[in-house]
């Protein structure tokens, strides 16, 4: 018999799935502290879990039987990925199950910020009757903009459209050809900036998004805006956001999401202008059950026949395979991950080479490897091995596999070009030994370089002073650098630099402002 612990509140759906399998034991105890499961979950060979249970890389480590993680849902900010694939542990979700739960709440919080419904109630629960302080605004004939046209998005979209609002959507992942198939009026950034009259924010918490929403960005908006996050906390700068609607800047807010939760003395709670729920975007009777329904399914077919659904760590692939093509995976993975940090457009297709030995394997089971991690920049946990060929024709972008036996500069490479509304951009990797993963090329840039790590990726005019300049910015900002790589093309040179410390968005902003440098992109591999 396996042991399956259910440490956050499932609904009954999910529990009997994996009971009458009778083959699992479950155990359900929510409410646990951090020490409690970490003393007893070396017990167990799976656990099912929400949001409230953190599962650290200490609690990981005391788990020594357990084969497979659970999430009720798509987040896993709570679940250490690495420690988890480190310990040979499967990490699976559930992507899409809360998508129509939260666009209603979304469509909710806007309605009730836009008529007051809430500071109007609890005016009358204190025994008064303030019409004209309440007076509101209509949302027909408003204009919305959507930042991230992802399930969620498209939802809210087509909400949108049924109150009779002009609806934008913006996302750098969705073609404008599949853009104009779902009817979506896509648009720049910037433009939804500055004709939105309400901002929906419904992007992953990635590092492309942090504080995406911030003083310089709120600048460019309408006077009076309002503004949703029912998504990730930390998207939009608190400080940045409480400053906006004390002036006026921004005229209301409504949060289903704060960075810190429960937001204890957060002074956003102060405002009157600013309306929030107890990050309730999945807590539905219906999305409950989905999402409890789903991950037990997926956890019984692992732990009794072994197949691999909606796994965010691993392929779905036999184990056999797995010790022949591994050091492809990560290398596909990881030139995916580089190469869809730095394009810029929305995608229109995809085209993959494999030359040499690589060819003779499964490439089909390298191929998610690489869509994953191209798309992950945007979509976050939504994007997983399973689900990464589904989400790319549902977007609009064409995936094409080359394969050659034919030895090119080494004996084996991966060639991934990603064909954007801007331009085509390239990036080829190659394995040195038997398993190290190792970039090779960037578009017309020769270059050797390790993809692991805090990578620096700056382009600039081939010029003298330019290296001193780069590092002048990060010895001023303490910022350690470990590797360098150089490449050059005519008049045009890449450099990729390995870090021993993350980077913020100040200082990349100061390397786009030095002389000669055209572009500077920061990831973390």
């Amino acid at each position: 018999m396996f042991k399956v612990i259910v440490s956050d509140k499932l609904s009954k759906e999910g529990t009997d799935i994996l009971t009458k399998t009778g083959e699992i034991d479950v155990d359900v105890r929510t409410g646990l502290r951090p020490e409690e499961l970490k003393e007893i979950i070396g017990e167990y060979d799976g656990i099912v879990i929400r949001s409230t249970t953190k599962l650290t890389e200490e609690i990981i480590g005391a788990a020594k039987k357990l084969k497979v993680i659970g999430r009720a849902g798509s987040g896993l900010d709570n679940v250490d990925k690495p420690a988890a694939t480190s310990a040979g542990i499967v990490v699976m979700n559930t992507p899409g199950g809360n998508t129509i739960t939260t666009a209603e709440l979304t469509f909710g919080m806007l309605l009730a910020m836009s008529r007051h419904i809430p500071q109007s109630f609890l005016s009358i629960k204190e025994g008064k009757w303030e019409k004209s302080r309440f007076q509101g605004t209509e949302v027909y004939g408003k204009t919305i903009g959507i930042i991230g046209m992802g399930n969620i998005g498209q939802v809210l979209y087509s909400r949108a459209k049924c109150f009779g609002m002009n609806a934008m959507g913006y996302d750098p992942f969705l073609s404008k050809e599949k853009a104009k198939e779902l009817g979506i009026n896509l648009v720049s950034l910037d433009e939804i900036y500055a004709k939105s009259d309400y901002i929906s924010v419904h992007t992953p918490l990635v590092k492309e998004t942090k504080g995406m929403i911030n003083k310089e960005t709120i600048s460019k908006m309408k006077d009076g805006v309002k503004l949703l996050n029912i998504a990730r906390g930390g998207i939009i700068n608190g400080e940045d956001l409480y400053d906006a609607l004390k002036s006026g800047k921004v005229s209301a807010c409504a949060l289903d999401v704060f960075e810190i939760e429960p937001p204890v003395n957060n002074p956003l709670l102060t405002l009157d202008n600013l309306i929030a729920t107890p990050h309730l975007g999945a807590s539905t009777e219906e999305a409950q059950t989905n999402v409890a329904v789903a991950i037990c399914r997926q956890i019984a077919d692992f732990l009794i026949r072994g197949t691999i659904n909606n796994a965010v760590n691993v392929p779905s692939i036999a184990k056999e395979e797995i010790e022949i093509i591994g050091p492809y995976l990560n290398l596909g993975e990881k030139i995916g991950r580089l190469i869809g940090s730095i394009i810029s457009g929305g995608i229109k297709s995809i085209k993959i080479d494999y030359n040499g030995t690589v060819s003779s394997h499964n490439v089909g089971a390298i191929t998610p490897n690489i869509i994953k991690g191209i798309l992950y920049p945007i979509l976050g946990e939504d994007i997983n091995y399973v689900n990464a060929m589904e989400v790319a024709k549902k977007r609009g972008i064409s995936v094409i596999e080359s394969k050659s036996g034919e030895v090119l500069d080494y004996t084996s490479t991966i060639s991934i070009f990603v064909a954007t509304d801007i331009r085509t951009f390239a990036i080829s990797g190659a394995i040195f030994g038997k398993k190290n993963p190792w970039i090779v090329r960037i578009d017309d840039y020769s270059i050797e370089a390790i993809p692991e790590g805090h990578i620096l990726v700056i382009f600039n005019l081939d010029m003298p002073g330019v290296i001193a300049s780069i590092g002048r910015v990060l010895g001023k900002n303490k910022i350690n650098i470990a590797r360098m790589h150089l490449g050059r093309h005519t008049d045009k040179a890449i450099s990729i630099l390995q870090l021993d410390s993350s980077v913020n968005n100040a200082v990349i902003n100061e390397l786009k402002a030095e002389p000669n440098i055209t572009d500077a992109k920061y990831l973390e591999l």
